[in-house]
């Protein structure tokens, strides 16, 4: 007799304790380098004698492959300083995936350079390499690939693009600390490249911070100036007379120690998680309709986000659409305590900011004098689209070092619902169903979002 579905009545398959696991761990390491920096009372950069933010950037670089590395208060910050210290100007285009967190789209605005965007891959969901190229016009200036989830992008494809139409490559490797593609460490890559310190990356901070990495002295001596109000920085004494247009950008020493003591610990956890996180994905790939994670042999995956998709009809569930199947699966799984969530539920060129195309009044950046029209219509992204109709994610929980039992229940609670399809597929049947973009107010006025 097959188990009843938690979701109508059952005792769930997850434990409690299982269901929201602690990330990140925080032991007495970070406590003790959080004091270490309190009781230095050297709190910021500049500051006379001040070692963890220096500290860190040095080990950052050398994590990296890197000469140099730029400690700042986000992600975000990162790359936008990364994009002005090369160089970008009004109007210039820079292209960006389809499928990424808004920071990544959003960072050329601050230079009043305008994103173009590029669907994604299938099976990777990092930006399609083949499309690249249809994109780029006489105004294309760099081409940000995002290493999305933690597998890093086909950079080989896309520096050779880049070296044919004279661009510069900016890698978001935010998500993938640490990881590999055909033996070059992600961050190593392109001009520079930005990480995030945010409290669930792999290596985070308690809080937010970022870092710039490049091999070009004079970058990273722009992004150190940019922090700090665009202040010369080529004195001994501090003499507070900005040089350029900066902004208060800099990381707190605290944050910095904290960061440093997980960096330390960094490699043991990633190898308990590639021991975990492939046992997982086996059991739950002998299922019918489900589509685990995809490692290619020539890259590491550092599995900051696992991304499901499911397929109603190689479940053999006729007559149930990608969207209402992947709902009613939403809804058994958190029941039976596994906490899958979307990650973003409308591709970047819907998102209301570049639909208005007015980031700044009078339509700027889209609006200056030379600059090409964008034509933002989802249409254009079918992938992308789909992607987000079709998939759940699981985020954070598994990170954790000691995830190995938490994942044997998530799998567990996965086969009890296939055990159960029958009842997913009337559930699914019977759902009033939006995509996920519905959400978003106007979506559908704008966009051209499929229905």
């Amino acid at each position: 007799m097959k188990a009843q579905l938690a979701m109508f009545g059952s005792k769930p398959v997850v434990r409690p304790e299982h269901r929201r696991l602690e990330w990140p761990v925080v032991t007495q390491a970070d406590k003790d380098a959080v004091l270490r920096a309190l009781d230095s009372r050297k709190f910021t950069v500049g500051a006379k004698n001040e070692q963890e933010i220096s500290g860190l950037e040095s080990e950052w670089a050398e994590f990296c492959d890197t000469r140099y590395a730029v400690a700042v208060n986000s992600g975000t910050v990162a790359l936008e300083l990364a994009l002005t210290a090369l160089g970008l100007q009004p109007g210039d285009e820079v292209i960006v995936p389809a499928l990424s967190y808004v920071a990544t789209a959003m960072a050329p605005l601050y230079q009043l350079a305008i994103p173009v965007f590029v669907d994604i891959d299938p099976v990777t969901f990092n930006i399609d390499v083949t499309q690249i190229e249809a994109k780029i016009t006489s105004r294309t200036r760099a081409i940000v690939p995002v290493h999305l989830g933690g597998l890093p992008a086909d950079m080989d494809e896309i520096r050779a693009l880049a070296r044919k139409y004279d661009l510069l490559v900016v890698e978001d490797a935010v998500q993938a600390q640490g990881g590999k593609y055909r033996g070059e460490t992600a961050g190593s890559m392109g001009a520079a490249s930005v990480f995030s310190l945010n409290v669930e990356k792999s290596v985070p901070t308690c809080g937010e911070g970022g870092l710039i990495v490049t091999d070009d002295e004079s970058v990273a001596e722009r992004c150190r100036s940019l922090r700090i109000l665009g202040e010369d920085l080529s004195t001994d004494e501090r003499l507070y007379v900005s040089a350029t247009r900066g902004s208060n950008l800099k990381l707190s020493s605290v944050l910095a120690a904290f960061t440093r003591s997980q960096l330390a610990r960094f490699w043991e956890y990633q190898e308990r998680r590639d021991k975990n996180i492939p046992l997982f994905l086996a059991r739950l790939a002998e299922l019918p309709g489900i589509v685990v994670p995809t490692v290619p042999d020539d890259r590491t995956h550092m599995w900051h986000m696992l991304r499901f998709r499911f397929d109603p009809q190689a479940a053999g569930l006729d007559g149930v659409t990608p969207g209402r199947f992947r709902q009613a699966l939403r809804r058994a799984l958190l029941a039976e305590g596994v906490p899958l969530t979307h990650y973003q539920i409308i591709p970047l060129p819907g998102q209301p900011v570049f639909q208005e195309q007015n980031a700044y009044g009078n339509g700027f950046p889209w609006s200056l004098p030379g600059a090409n029209p964008q034509r933002y219509d989802l249409a254009d992204y079918p992938v992308t689209c789909q992607v987000i109709e079709d998939s759940l994610c699981l985020r954070r929980m598994h990170l954790n070092p000691d995830a190995g039992p938490a994942l044997e229940e998530y799998a567990a609670a996965f086969e009890r619902v296939w055990g159960n399809l029958d009842v997913i597929a009337r559930f699914a049947r019977s759902l009033d169903y939006e995509p996920p973009w519905a959400a978003v107010k106007g979506y559908g006025q704008k966009a051209g979002v499929p229905a």
